[in-house]
């Protein structure tokens, strides 16, 4: 299905010039000027924010239709698979949203198609700098900036207190590295016979370790290397051994096998916690949040869900407005306090909700985070069809990890396949 959806952005170029139906003429409102300013509707798209946050857009919208009397904001929210199908649709259709969320795979998968509008031509360097400069320039290639970053997360380690402590170790001491967490999930496994932690088996593994990926242009391959050869291997010692579980792509099986106790430490982000507050209160009782072990690269990425305004709008102006509203310091801090996410903007992160917490998990995950959010980076900075990539080498990876497949002839053919994504 994203196949099909990503041949469609080929169109978007053809389209662009069609401009968009979405958004309606009605009545109008007068400028300063006195006159009649036309009335026009923007058509915002978000991704499974409804109906937990309707509170908050409804209160955000009416704000912006406050300050902006002559536009109407249409608030539509999408699961994430329908989303992709419909703006594919859509635009195809040339009846293009005008605002939309995207994450930043998506957003630099389609504005290197030239379906997205260019920031940096539309914002001002003091607008600009409002953004954490790892995290906006997160789809910024050849000079062009395809979104603004919205909200995002980064990993945190969450223990399990109880079988850290029955495998005899410190959860006031966490592991700090890579290795050291291999060393804690050996012994876990050793004394407690659960899973020391779940492994995510995704591409940007191998960035974390400061291993090649894609040269320093991003046009080729460059992750077939004895470097990393050695490193799946180990992984697939890891596995072996038990220290690891190999069934955890899906991310509702990781919250299973966390809220049923099989494993005592967990990667992830801060909506994991109502994840097992919910599906195990008394796990949820025992969680501890540390901050995430680093690699040897020394990064932690970033999540992000941005902002981006389809070329295809028939209302750029209004539409770039109001994407720069949603996404300002004041606005993604209100939305931080309700929807336990961290900004991406300066300021934001300022503010002592994100310093300060009571002790519970939610706010020491919160604190531990948002103290990184300067030296954030996200995954897919500069990758051309981002998605494409992403999937090719986690997909070989995977293959190896879930399946034995032969860790030389599938790097081989992933990094075939990546040289052909990017035109080689």
């Amino acid at each position: 299905m994203i196949s099909l959806l990503l041949a469609s952005i080929m169109m978007v170029g053809l389209l662009a010039a069609c401009g968009s139906n979405s958004s309606g003429n009605g009545g109008a409102a007068p400028n300063g000027d006195g006159k009649k300013a036309e009335q026009v509707t923007v058509e915002f798209w978000t991704i499974s924010l409804q109906p937990t946050f309707n509170d908050y857009f409804h209160n955000l919208i009416a704000e912006y239709e406050a300050q902006n009397p002559n536009v109407k904001i249409d608030w539509k929210d999408y699961p994430y698979d329908a989303v992709l199908n419909k703006l594919m649709t859509n635009i195809a259709g040339g009846e293009a949203p005008d605002v939309v969320n995207l994450n930043t795979e998506l957003a630099n998968q389609m504005g290197t198609k030239d379906a997205l509008v260019d920031f940096n031509q539309e914002l001002t360097p003091e607008q600009k700098a409002a953004y954490f400069p790892g995290i906006y320039s997160s789809t910024e290639m050849d000079g062009k900036a395809f979104a603004l970053p919205w909200y995002t997360a980064l990993p945190v380690l969450f223990l399990n207190k109880d079988l850290v402590e029955k495998a005899g170790l410190d959860p006031n001491n966490p592991p700090a590295t890579k290795e050291e967490l291999n060393e804690w999930g050996r012994q876990i496994k050793e004394k407690t016979g659960s899973y020391g932690y779940i492994f995510t088996m995704e591409a940007r593994t191998l960035l974390e370790e400061n291993l090649p990926f894609l040269t320093e242009d991003y046009k080729k391959a460059a992750f077939n290397t004895p470097e990393v050869e050695e490193y799946v291997k180990e992984n697939l010692q890891l596995l072996q051994d038990g220290v690891i579980p190999k069934d955890i792509i899906n991310y509702d099986k990781q919250v299973q096998y966390f809220a049923s106790e099989q494993v005592a430490m967990s990667l992830s982000s801060s909506p994991f916690i109502n994840k097992i507050k919910t599906a195990a209160p008394d796990v949820y009782e025992k969680m501890v949040a540390v901050p995430s072990p680093v690699g040897k690269a020394g990064i932690r990425y970033s999540n992000t869900m941005n902002i981006v305004v389809p070329v295809a709008t028939s209302h750029k102006k209004e539409a770039v407005d109001f994407a720069v509203f949603v996404t300002n310091a004041a606005n993604q801090l209100e939305f931080s306090k309700v929807a336990n996410t961290l900004p991406s903007t300066v300021e934001s992160a300022k503010d002592p909700f994100f310093s300060e917490n009571d002790g519970s998990v939610e706010g020491v995950a919160k604190t531990v985070s948002a103290v990184s959010l300067d030296k954030a980076e996200d995954f897919y900075l500069g990758i051309e069809s981002a998605n494409d990539v992403n999937h090719a080498v986690t997909k070989a990876l995977e293959n190896i990890y879930l399946n034995g497949a032969d860790v030389k002839k599938t790097l081989a053919d992933a990094e075939k396949e990546v040289n052909g994504i990017l035109g080689n």
